[in-house]
């Protein structure tokens, strides 16, 4: 327990810029984790999926409120995606730690640059939303103009479980929640607005993170459950600050300085795994 206090702070800035940037803050968890307390990259990673749910469902919460999530799509993703993110964890515990890191790194890298063109799109937009997605040829989740709904079909319904069960992998084996995977995928599958997509993307998050968190939990794999809740709880109390301050601060220059963050741990960790 004498862990709780650098734990708390650590939730407490990650949930802080998760509601900042809308950019998934908790994908540094794991990094901060390993940096601040010294962690190996399972147990950090363990710990970084209660955040991740935590800090989804309250914003998957609000989005339902407003009309934006579609159900039965997030649905569908966690029905395939929750039975491998056990997995993941699992796997985690067995592979070898520094290729883990490496892989991380990858991830969080790869966020960074998506992060970083998406603030460049929305200037040149003047801040309007991308066009919907469902002008490319890619699509095959297509909404129904009568309803407003997914017209739901076989290639819709098996784009949808797979995208789910790979997300569902990378969530139990990095410990992150794989929103910033997810949405652009559903992007391009569907004709979901940007803001259905996190929504539908953050319902997903919270239904597939919380049960891996619950399940470890209740096996008895999860090396610090004493920890999870109050980590969880102030990553929450970080990330409603943030959505309060975010109208005043939050702005395209703020997600391309956390854009550039992300670069900057994700070469840090792909340094420290070869010293």
């Amino acid at each position: 327990m004498a862990e709780l206090p650098a734990l708390s702070v650590i939730g407490l800035v990650l949930g802080l810029v998760l509601g900042l940037t809308g950019a998934g803050g908790s994908i540094l968890a794991v990094p901060l984790l390993m940096a601040g307390l010294g962690w190996d990259f399972p147990r950090a990673a363990a710990l970084a999926l209660t955040a991740v749910a935590a800090s989804a469902a309250v914003g998957a919460w609000s989005g339902w409120r407003q009309g934006l999530v579609r159900y039965r799509a997030a649905a569908l993703m966690a029905v395939t995606g929750l039975p491998l993110a056990p997995l993941g964890m699992l796997l985690a515990q067995r592979l070898p730690h520094r290729l883990l890191e490496l892989l991380f790194a990858a991830i969080m890298l790869v966020a960074g640059v998506r992060l970083y063109r998406q603030t460049l799109e929305a200037e040149v937009a003047r801040g309007a939303v991308p066009v919907p997605a469902g002008e490319s040829a890619e699509v095959v989740c297509k909404l129904d103009p009568a309803t407003g709904r997914l017209s739901w079909n076989s290639p819709c319904a098996a784009a949808l479980a797979a995208t789910g069960a790979l997300t569902g992998l990378l969530s139990g084996l990095l410990g992150v929640g794989g929103g910033f995977v997810l949405v652009p995928v559903l992007r391009q599958l569907t004709e979901l607005s940007m803001h259905s997509a996190v929504a539908t993307a953050l319902l997903f998050v919270a239904l597939v993170s919380g049960g891996a968190v619950l399940l470890a939990a209740a096996q008895g794999s999860l090396p610090v459950a004493a920890l999870a809740l109050p980590f969880a709880a102030a990553a929450v109390v970080g990330m409603l600050l943030g959505r309060r301050l975010a109208p005043k601060l939050a702005g395209p220059r703020l997600q391309r300085g956390f854009a550039g963050l992300m670069g900057l741990v994700a070469a840090s960790m792909v340094l420290a795994a070869y010293t």
